[in-house]
């Protein structure tokens, strides 16, 4: 069976702007307004279908909804299907029946050997992730992968490998994959150390997953993929000659690389080695989902996998790379803007670092998780000490011997730091830094991204070396409800 597609939609990224040292709001509002325009155009020129490169404000979550289900056309090739179901946890049985949610994403012309994958570095990964790094090492092929949410399948009673194992096989036989589970790339995201339901997912959500399958959108899945999550998150890119790329992320809390809490599923129809797809996953993971950080914690079960039908020949690796990066580094911004509780996205800058753009990175996500610029960050209070408190602390306990003499930092554009001192002059300064926080607020219960703004922090080492650019969160009450009472 051979699906057609005639879409063709542009990834929707966030990209930098430059804020000036004066008038910080109104630079922002007016770079906003000429980006929204100039990403206006663009779409115009592709049936208003593609995507902006800055996404626009959002005034409702049924605006945000339509905008994403335009974007999500599925590469040639691909089908999804969703379904939702209930059980009972082993471990909590007290809690009664408990929602669950299945995602069945399925290569509709055969399996195929161009598939990549990027897991979590934790020392207790979950049972898929097992699977995972198993069917990546021996090179099997895949056609279908299957994902769940509320259970995490790590550490789990009982034998949680054998229990994947059994939903795999129930995807293979509804889809009558010749190839079998081995075939199956199986993904679990939730409660850790609960028995993976897999008698309830095999006989009852897969089913019924397969039985919506559909070849027109990958919101589905978007949306199914979901925990704590406050809304889905979607990102896509049409290359110059048709190929289409498409991805999906979740994750909300634990976020911290390698990678994050979360799961990604990147899509697409061109025809590439695998090795070449697993040297561009790799080095996409780097500059986006590797440089977040919500709350500092690695997840078990982290798993970005890139997948290609391969029925579209590819013109350039290079546009393909730039495609990758793209996709992720957008999803990775909507990761963190849509953190557990986040009211604010801080967006570090770090220019020539002495050191590696690793260990540049490691300084980036030192600052966005100490807690007290976390929390003076969430209070739109500019207390700049802390900033340079967190960077000396990283630099004196792993960079002694480097100078930080030359070093200038700005927030919102402004200089604060320069030559060793600070340079915060009068209530006017104050202010303009706390509006610049306020102007970059979110509300900590939304159910959709009002905006694309972020808490601007640069730090510029002077010199030649290392640069890069990390996001991460505030630190609010929410966070904490949220995490207090995981579970239910």
């Amino acid at each position: 069976m051979k699906f057609a597609r005639n879409v063709a939609l542009v990834l929707a990224v966030v990209s930098s702007s430059c804020v000036g040292a004066f008038s910080t709001s109104r630079i922002n509002n007016a770079m906003n307004k000429a980006s929204s325009n100039a990403a206006t155009l663009l779409r115009e020129t592709n049936g208003g279908l593609d995507t902006d490169l800055i996404l626009p404000s959002f005034s409702t979550k049924d605006e945000y909804i339509s905008y994403l289900k335009k974007a999500g056309a599925l590469p040639d090739g691909f089908a999804l299907g969703t379904a939702k179901g209930t059980f009972v946890s082993v471990e909590a049985p007290a809690m009664g029946p408990l929602p669950i949610k299945a995602t069945v994403i399925h290569l509709t012309e055969g399996p195929t050997d161009s598939w990549a994958a990027v897991f979590t570095g934790n020392r207790f990964p979950g049972c898929p992730i097992k699977i995972g790094k198993d069917r990546l090492a021996k090179g099997h092929p895949l056609q279908a992968l299957v994902i769940n949410n509320k259970v995490s399948n790590v550490c789990p009673g009982g034998d949680g490998v054998a229990a994947a194992e059994s939903v795999c096989a129930a995807v293979a036989e509804g889809l009558n994959l010749p190839g079998g589970a081995n075939t199956v790339l199986p993904s679990s995201t939730g409660v850790i150390g609960w028995r993976l339901p897999a008698k309830e997912l095999a006989e009852d959500v897969v089913p019924k997953a397969i039985e919506a399958i559909q070849e027109d959108s990958a919101f589905a899945a978007a949306e199914a993929i979901m925990t704590t999550d406050r809304y889905p998150k979607l990102r896509s890119k049409t290359l110059s000659n048709g190929v289409r790329v498409v991805g999906v992320a979740k994750g909300a809390g634990m976020i911290e690389p390698n990678m994050a809490t979360m799961l990604g599923y990147i899509m697409t129809d061109a025809t590439i080695e695998k090795s070449k797809l697993q040297t561009m996953l790799s080095a996409a993971c780097n500059r986006s989902f590797n440089s977040i950080s919500i709350d500092g914690d690695e997840s078990t079960s982290d798993t970005v996998v890139a997948i290609a039908s391969g029925l579209k020949p590819l013109s350039s690796e290079d546009e393909l790379q730039a495609a990758l990066f793209e996709v992720c580094e957008g999803l990775s911004a909507d990761l963190v803007r849509n953190g557990e509780g986040t009211g604010h996205v801080m967006r570090v800058k770090i220019s020539n670092f002495p050191g590696s753009e690793y260990d540049a990175r490691r300084m980036g996500r030192h600052l966005v998780n100490s807690p007290l610029v976390k929390c003076a960050i969430s209070g739109n209070d500019p207390n700049t000490g802390r900033i340079a408190g967190a960077i000396g602390s990283f630099m004196g306990k792993f960079f002694p011997e480097e100078s930080v003499d030359e070093m200038s930092l700005t927030l919102g554009g402004r200089t604060i730091f320069n030559n060793g001192k600070f340079v915060l002059e009068g209530q006017e300064v104050e202010e303009e830094l706390s509006n610049h926080m306020a102007d970059a607020q979110l509300g900590e219960h939304d159910d959709f991204p009002q905006h694309q703004k972020f808490v601007e922090i640069g730090i510029d080492f002077g010199g030649e070396g290392s640069d890069v650019t990390v996001l991460g969160s505030d630190l609010t009450k929410e966070y904490v409800a949220v995490n207090a009472d995981y579970r239910s």
